[in-house]
């Protein structure tokens, strides 16, 4: 029997904590986040999230959200913002 591989897109930030740096990851298609003091540590989580997830869909025979993200296209815009006047 072929194992069914899916693929779904994650988002990785690094945010500060007081002094300290961590890693916060999003799965958006599961609607899952974790954080972990580096990149591995979250993905390691995050991976188990989302077997965690997978199962539980699989048991209540629920679809499984699929992620194309060979369709997908991630870019980013940089903005310059102007001073806006506001007038009372």
């Amino acid at each position: 029997m072929e194992k069914q591989l899916l693929n779904y897109r994650i988002i990785i930030e690094p945010e500060r904590m007081g002094k300290k740096l961590v890693y916060n990851a999003y799965c958006p298609s599961l609607g899952i986040a974790d954080y972990g003091n580096t990149i591995e540590e979250v993905l390691v989580s995050l991976k188990d999230g989302i077997e965690l997830a997978i199962e539980s869909l699989l048991e209540e025979k629920q679809e499984l959200p699929k992620d194309n993200i060979q369709q997908q296209f991630i870019t980013a815009i940089q903005i310059a913002p102007h001073r806006i006047a506001v007038h009372a």
